[in-house]
């Protein structure tokens, strides 16, 4: 469990306050934690039906990719992308989360209710890079158009 114990360290170290963060999302029945973006990463959140394709294509292009979110309805996946992405993004139907924003985040490696991680955080600080992110959505986005054209 040495990876998750790193994964948690590594998200609740943006909270104002990380050992009383810790101690209550241990605690927590939810198994969720409240969590300021803008300081480690930002979230890029795309509908589902782009966000799956995303990450499929994103995971044949990487070996593995920044943490990727996704709410149990499987209605919106979050991105995990370098600080300052959201305040300099412009896609269409991208919903951001950057500074100011707080994101709900399930505990590594436990189930919880409403998220839950498609691709935990290992800890070491990876993120997606948005430029191929953007680029991988596009081609996401045209395997979408080609398989409604049919």
């Amino acid at each position: 469990m040495t990876g998750a114990k790193t994964a948690v360290d590594w998200l609740v170290s943006v909270a104002p306050d990380p050992g009383a963060c810790r101690w209550e999302w241990e605690r927590n029945p939810l198994g969720i934690a409240l969590l300021p973006a803008g300081k480690a990463w930002d979230v890029l959140i795309l509908p589902g039906e782009l966000g799956g394709p995303t990450l499929d294509v994103l995971t044949r292009v990487l070996d593995r990719p920044g943490p990727v979110l996704v709410d149990f309805d499987g209605n919106r996946v979050g991105f995990f992308v370098p600080p300052g992405t959201a305040a300099r993004w412009l896609g269409t139907g991208i919903r951001t989360a950057g500074a100011g924003t707080w994101i709900v985040v399930p505990y590594p490696g436990r189930e919880s209710r409403g998220v839950r991680w498609l691709v935990p955080p290992d800890g070491s600080g990876l993120l997606t890079d948005p430029a191929l992110l953007e680029l991988v959505m596009h081609e996401a986005a045209a395997g979408l158009a080609g398989k409604k054209g049919r």
